[in-house]
């Protein structure tokens, strides 16, 4: 893990974010379609309702209005719900771990992030897939931070050379902590291991209750088991999350054909009433809490049973979820760019380009799982990161539009250039909207065949594996205090090799 620890040079500062765009013009469920598709989840609920809360989440939702049937089975009045869905917030502020680099989630602004748990990377050097460790998680980390078009950070693979549970999250955050002054995210192995990580963040902040004043990383909660199972690890998780101040992130992942109906609006349904049964008990536990709804319905290759994360069905499934908890108010996640490609070939450049950018035009709040990542996210990659960024760049422009200003329809300019050189090259507006405009590729190549050529003909991979190479060439950025670092690895077993 020494590559980790390197540091040739000092690091230019994080160049800027793009700004998340306003999306929402595409709609695939027809108004009288999505009310069908909502009003079963409610039905959902109501009659067939979730199992397996265990005690402490099944109490206090039958004291929010949940009724028991004669299985056990907890049923969801649909006023009950509609209750916890008012008290819901609709925004949420996700601090960075600096201040300027927070975002605000909810209301249809797009924004892209990383997430998975790959258990592989493809190794640029040998062209290989090995198995994951810590140094790769920072090395993603720290790429994901230097992505213009990627504005925050998910876990995306799992440290398998931390064995320990309670290593294992700690050195995950850790690693996410240091690499990245984004907003975060992570995962737990068990409601055990939720105060030590808390207290890391603190730490890293230089105070104790620092944190939950600026909850940067928030809890990804996996609170049901589909079909129609509360995860009893999942409720008691997000409980102490949410007494510690973290900002909580709620995930259905069914699969169509498996864990959830074949059809698109049966899945679409089932997993909705997931979702919302996760509205309703993080409103039992502290009503109003700042939560995110991770709708992500999957696809089943039914010839196979495998899942399929690049088809167009999941990209009008994704985009579905999207259009649902956004009409419903909720901020949330999509999952999208699941390409099923292992490597970063012309399948992965198409089943990411649909499927992220149906979810983006859907105004998804948060596409996720969209980044670095292959063969069906079991693989990670930081050269895929940083070729997604570039795709990412041109669809977030695709998302604003087509923007028109009195002063983009000037009759003075046309009658200027056709009477004058015939161009409008060196027009003043032509170089004022050079910029804001338009998006230019950071890696994809316009030059000509011929220029090309004469260049050595650069391939995308190698061009993308040299950014990679400089980025982390330049060692550790310089958000997480060095004193902060040093008592993070006195008082926390940290795996990862010290930055010089």
């Amino acid at each position: 893990m020494s590559r980790a620890g390197r540091r040739r040079r000092e690091p230019a500062g994080p160049p800027p974010i793009t700004a998340p765009p306003r999306g929402g013009a595409y709609r695939p469920l027809s108004d009288p379609h999505r009310d069908a598709v909502l009003d079963h989840a409610f039905d959902i609920l109501a009659t067939i309702g979730m199992a397996d809360a265990p005690p402490a989440a099944r109490d206090r939702l039958l004291a929010a209005g949940a009724t028991e049937r004669h299985d056990g089975r907890l049923l969801f009045p649909r006023a009950v719900v509609e209750a916890a869905l008012e008290r819901a917030p609709s925004r949420v502020d996700l601090p960075g771990f600096t201040a300027d680099r927070g975002l605000t989630v909810g209301g249809g602004h797009v924004h892209v992030g990383t997430g998975g748990a790959a258990v592989r990377v493809l190794d640029a050097e040998t062209g290989g897939f090995r198995d994951s460790e810590l140094g790769d998680l920072w090395s993603m980390m720290r790429v994901l931070d230097t992505s213009p078009n990627i504005h925050y950070g998910l876990r995306t693979l799992v440290a398998r050379d931390v064995v320990d549970p309670l290593e294992l999250d700690l050195n995950t955050a850790f690693a996410i902590t240091a690499a990245t002054s984004k907003p975060t995210g992570v995962s737990f192995t068990s409601v055990d291991t939720v105060d030590p990580v808390v207290d890391l963040f603190d730490v890293a902040l230089g105070s104790e209750g620092a944190f939950a004043r600026q909850p940067f990383s928030m809890a990804v909660v996996v609170h049901v088991v589909p079909p129609l199972r509360f995860s009893p690890e999942g409720c008691e998780i997000m409980e102490r999350a949410i007494e510690r101040g973290m900002v909580i992130q709620t995930c259905s992942a069914g699969q169509a054909g498996a864990t959830s109906p074949p059809s698109l609006a049966g899945s679409l349904a089932q997993g909705l009433a997931e979702i919302l049964a996760g509205v309703v008990l993080a409103d039992a536990i502290r009503p109003g809490h700042p939560c995110i709804h991770a709708f992500m319905p999957f696809i089943s290759d039914l010839r196979s049973g495998a899942m399929t994360g690049g088809s167009g069905e999941a990209a009008v499934t994704s985009a579905a979820a999207a259009q649902l908890l956004r009409d419903l108010d909720l901020p949330h996640a999509v999952s999208a760019g699941i390409t099923d490609a292992k490597t970063a070939d012309s399948q992965a450049g198409y089943e990411k380009g649909y499927t992220v950018a149906l979810s983006a035009q859907a105004g998804a709040d948060m596409v996720q799982l969209s980044v670095g990542m292959l063969g069906s996210i079991m693989v990670a990659s930081p050269e895929s990161l940083v070729i997604d960024d570039d795709m990412c760049g041109a669809i977030l422009r695709s998302v604003r539009g087509v923007e028109v200003d009195p002063g983009y329809l000037d009759l003075a300019i046309v009658e200027d250039v056709v009477t004058g050189d015939g161009h409008y090259l060196g027009q003043a507006q032509t170089l004022e909207l050079m910029r804001s405009e338009y998006v230019y590729p950071g890696l994809g190549d316009r030059r000509s065949v011929d220029e090309w050529v004469a260049a050595g003909s650069p391939e995308l991979w190698d061009l993308a594996a040299a950014r990679v190479r400089d980025v982390l060439a330049g060692g550790r950025p310089d958000h997480l205090a060095v004193d902060a670092e040093a008592a993070i690895r006195t008082r926390f077993p940290i795996h990862l090799e010290p930055s010089t």
